[in-house]
Protein backbone atom coordinates (compact mmCIF):
# COMPACT_ATOMS: atom_id res chain seq x y z
CA UNK A 1 0.00 0.00 0.00
CA UNK A 2 1.34 3.48 -0.81
CA UNK A 3 2.84 5.71 1.86
CA UNK A 4 2.33 9.48 1.78
CA UNK A 5 3.78 12.56 3.40
CA UNK A 6 1.36 15.38 4.18
CA UNK A 7 2.39 18.96 4.84
CA UNK A 8 -0.04 20.82 7.08
CA UNK A 9 0.43 24.56 7.48
CA UNK A 10 -0.55 25.32 11.07
CA UNK A 11 0.75 28.69 12.32
CA UNK A 12 2.43 28.37 15.73
CA UNK A 13 2.12 24.57 15.74
CA UNK A 14 5.37 24.46 17.67
CA UNK A 15 3.69 26.32 20.52
CA UNK A 16 0.90 23.75 20.95
CA UNK A 17 0.89 22.17 24.40
CA UNK A 18 1.11 18.44 25.04
CA UNK A 19 -2.59 18.61 25.91
CA UNK A 20 -3.38 20.35 22.58
CA UNK A 21 -1.43 17.71 20.66
CA UNK A 22 -3.17 14.93 22.55
CA UNK A 23 -6.58 16.35 21.64
CA UNK A 24 -5.64 16.68 17.98
CA UNK A 25 -4.27 13.13 17.99
CA UNK A 26 -7.41 11.75 19.62
CA UNK A 27 -9.61 13.46 17.03
CA UNK A 28 -7.48 12.11 14.19
CA UNK A 29 -7.52 8.56 15.58
CA UNK A 30 -11.28 8.66 16.07
CA UNK A 31 -11.83 9.63 12.43
CA UNK A 32 -9.36 7.00 11.23
CA UNK A 33 -11.14 4.31 13.27
CA UNK A 34 -14.41 5.18 11.54
CA UNK A 35 -12.74 5.15 8.12
CA UNK A 36 -11.48 1.59 8.57
CA UNK A 37 -8.08 -0.11 8.38
CA UNK A 38 -7.25 0.95 4.83
CA UNK A 39 -5.78 4.25 6.09
CA UNK A 40 -3.20 4.43 8.87
CA UNK A 41 -1.39 7.30 10.53
CA UNK A 42 2.30 6.40 10.98
CA UNK A 43 3.82 9.47 12.66
CA UNK A 44 4.00 13.26 12.56
CA UNK A 45 6.73 15.86 13.01
CA UNK A 46 5.79 19.24 14.47
CA UNK A 47 7.81 22.31 13.48
CA UNK A 48 7.06 25.90 14.39
CA UNK A 49 4.49 26.54 11.65
CA UNK A 50 3.91 23.16 10.02
CA UNK A 51 3.17 19.55 10.80
CA UNK A 52 4.50 16.82 8.52
CA UNK A 53 2.60 13.53 8.73
CA UNK A 54 3.21 10.13 7.21
CA UNK A 55 0.25 7.95 6.34
CA UNK A 56 -0.33 4.62 4.66
CA UNK A 57 -3.40 4.82 2.44
CA UNK A 58 -4.75 3.35 -0.79
CA UNK A 59 -4.85 6.78 -2.43
CA UNK A 60 -4.64 10.53 -1.90
CA UNK A 61 -8.43 10.86 -1.81
CA UNK A 62 -8.60 8.92 1.48
CA UNK A 63 -6.09 11.30 3.03
CA UNK A 64 -8.08 14.31 1.85
CA UNK A 65 -11.28 12.75 3.24
CA UNK A 66 -9.60 12.33 6.64
CA UNK A 67 -8.37 15.94 6.55
CA UNK A 68 -11.80 17.27 5.57
CA UNK A 69 -13.61 15.30 8.28
CA UNK A 70 -11.12 16.42 10.94
CA UNK A 71 -10.83 20.01 9.81
CA UNK A 72 -7.08 19.48 9.38
CA UNK A 73 -5.26 21.29 6.57
CA UNK A 74 -3.60 19.12 3.94
CA UNK A 75 -1.68 21.75 1.99
CA UNK A 76 0.48 19.23 0.19
CA UNK A 77 0.22 15.45 -0.22
CA UNK A 78 2.99 13.49 -1.93
CA UNK A 79 3.42 9.76 -2.39
CA UNK A 80 6.70 8.52 -0.93
CA UNK A 81 8.58 6.60 -3.62
CA UNK A 82 11.70 5.62 -1.64
CA UNK A 83 13.16 6.02 1.82
CA UNK A 84 16.87 6.55 2.35
CA UNK A 85 19.03 7.00 5.41
CA UNK A 86 22.75 6.83 6.24
CA UNK A 87 22.78 3.04 5.75
CA UNK A 88 21.82 3.60 2.09
CA UNK A 89 25.42 4.72 1.51
CA UNK A 90 26.84 1.38 2.59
Amino acid sequence: MPKYIIEREIPNAGDLTAQDLQGISQKSCSILKNMGPQIQWVESFVTQDKVYCTYIAPNEEEIRKHADEGGFPANSIAEIKSVIDPTTSE
